[in-house]
């Protein structure tokens, strides 16, 4: 049986310009990388489960979902203040399917956006 997939996706470097600092970040006028909008409407249009994940602190969540609506980024949920470091994605093998990977990361180049990303 076929199950939805979970994507974890940072946001500032990854699906919009990376301009430096948060107060940059916030006050710079949003530039979408290429192809993510095609890539994250392929994703929606497959019924994945779309996690934005960010360093952002939570108490710019506002101007944030403001950010993210103006360029039609679209996700399910929003996890902020994530530390800027390694992040570690952990969980179970299922017993049903022992040799699939529940957890696979993807490591992608600052500011090159998700358009070659095959999920």
């Amino acid at each position: 049986m076929y199950k939805s997939k979970t994507i974890f996706c940072d946001i500032d470097g990854t699906l919009i310009k990376h301009h430096g600092s948060l107060s940059k970040q916030l006050l710079k006028k949003p530039e979408i990388l290429k192809g993510v909008l095609e890539k994250l409407d392929e994703w929606d249009r497959k019924c994945y489960n779309i996690i934005l994940v960010t360093g952002r602190k939570e108490s710019t969540r506002k101007i944030t979902e403001e950010q993210l609506s103006s360029l039609g980024i679209v996700y399910d949920q929003l996890v902020m203040g994530i530390a800027g470091g390694p992040r570690y994605l952990i969980n179970d093998l299922k017993f049903s399917n022992p040799e699939t990977k529940t957890a696979i990361a993807i490591n992608l180049p600052r500011n090159k956006g998700v358009s070659d990303v095959e999920i």
